[in-house]
């Protein structure tokens, strides 16, 4: 299993040879640095810890700080540990794109972006009420929450307004169009969540990786 750090940059398109357009979405994906190198012997599993984003040392924690100096490597701000690194690495070796090729296939994994407080129809694409026949106030509204006197409450995952948006979630196989290595960018099939300028993790997709691509 490999993978990087990156950071969402926007949408554009590309074209091939015959003019045909792919829809892609590119991402900063480097210098990751390799902050910790974990092993079976002294950790209990093999894996490799990648720090995305250099920062001045006086804007991290103390905690970090020392965990940087520990390993002598550079502030970062965003950390992220792969268990199961395919590629022989250790702290202080940089690493980007150039660990994937053009018809690779990767899974995205960021937050969606944030809506706030929103009410069911925006949340859940409730129909609302009806907008005449004696109804108002009622246009936008859930209707009936309640379950009659037995049980007599609320049944639970009820669909109600609250907060939408700013989840975790994973896109699987997302074809990886190009590679531009000197720019630390990485051109993907389709959406990636999230706004632009957000973190994302990028890894070799689960259901396809490298070896069956």
């Amino acid at each position: 299993m490999i993978g990087l750090l990156g950071k969402k940059l926007g949408q554009t398109r590309v074209y091939d040879e015959s003019g045909q357009v792919t829809p892609v979405t590119v991402i900063l994906t480097g210098p990751n640095r390799v902050i910790q190198k974990k092993t079976v012997e002294k950790d209990g599993y093999n894996a490799i810890q990648l720090g995305f984003d250099d920062q001045k040392e006086s804007r991290v924690s103390k905690p970090k700080q020392g965990h940087f100096k520990k390993h002598n490597t550079q502030a970062v701000k965003r950390m992220k540990e792969f268990r199961d690194f395919t590629l022989d690495l250790n702290p202080g070796d940089i690493v980007g794109p150039g660990i994937f090729e053009a018809g690779d296939y990767v899974d995205a994994i960021g937050d969606t972006k944030g809506h706030g407080f929103q009410g069911v129809v925006k949340r859940y694409n409730f129909g609302g009420g009806p907008g005449s026949h004696g109804q108002k106030g009622f246009r936008r509204r859930p209707g009936s929450i309640g379950n009659r006197s037995d049980p007599g409450t609320v049944r639970k995952g009820q669909k109600m307004p609250g907060h939408m948006g700013a989840v975790r979630r994973t896109v699987q196989n997302l074809k990886v169009v190009q590679v531009l290595e000197e720019d630390n960018l990485l051109l993907v099939k389709g959406s990636v969540p999230g706004a632009k300028g957000d973190y994302v993790v990028i890894r070799e997709a689960k259901k396809r990786p490298k070896a069956t691509k």
